[in-house]
């Protein structure tokens, strides 16, 4: 019996020092750097399938962008610009990938919703966006939301909005990290960036 509330109250501590590990705010995340490589972390696709993260990349350069969910109308207006630009992105040949805490019935919802054509992944614990450095505690009036929303795996975080470019090796080539999630990066600057990136031959 003692040794069953040990082990309880171990539990209860370790999810408390995660919890505690994440930063407090937006203002205070320590993304990954340009020249780092993101670590291949398992997500989970509309279907519900594990999928790897490098294995994706490997197929071309990635826009890959961390939405805080399909709730957020400013995630949703950035979706569906990205989903206007996609064309001209797959024209300089890259893929586009968007990341979010939802689990797959809301990638399915926002995809109906937003009429998106590229791939919605789910990372409904936060493994990546903690490993990459852009999550932080969510404020306690999103908890109960994002536990709903993540399939009972989001216990507290959100990332920072944020849009990274990767070679096929998972390498950061451009990032933008706005802590004011209302901020994105505007369409015709990232068309810029992968034009630049592209005549550099990356």
């Amino acid at each position: 019996m003692q040794s069953s509330f040990l082990t309880i109250l171990l539990l209860a501590f370790a999810s408390s020092s995660v919890t505690a590990q994440l930063p407090e705010k937006a203002e205070d995340v320590s993304p990954l750097l340009i020249g780092e490589t993101f670590p291949d972390q398992q997500l989970t696709d509309m279907e519900n399938q594990q999928v790897s993260l490098l294995e994706v990349a490997k197929e071309k350069p990635t826009v890959l962008v961390f939405y805080r969910g399909g709730w957020c109308p400013y995630c949703n207006a950035h979706l569906s610009a990205l989903g206007q630009n996609e064309a001209e992105i797959l024209g300089l040949g890259y893929q586009v990938v968007a990341i979010s805490p939802d689990a797959a019935k809301g990638l399915q919802e926002t995809v109906a919703k937003d009429e998106i054509k590229y791939r919605l992944l789910s990372d409904a614990s936060g493994d990546l966006a903690k490993a990459v450095g852009v999550a932080f505690k969510a404020p306690e009036k999103y908890g109960q939301h994002l536990l709903d929303a993540s399939g009972g795996k989001n216990t507290g975080f959100l990332p920072v909005p944020s849009v990274f470019v990767l070679d096929t090796s998972g390498s950061i080539l451009f990032e933008y990290i706005n802590p004011d999630y209302k901020k994105r990066l505007d369409g015709e600057l990232l068309l810029a960036v992968l034009r630049a990136l592209k005549a550099n031959g990356k």
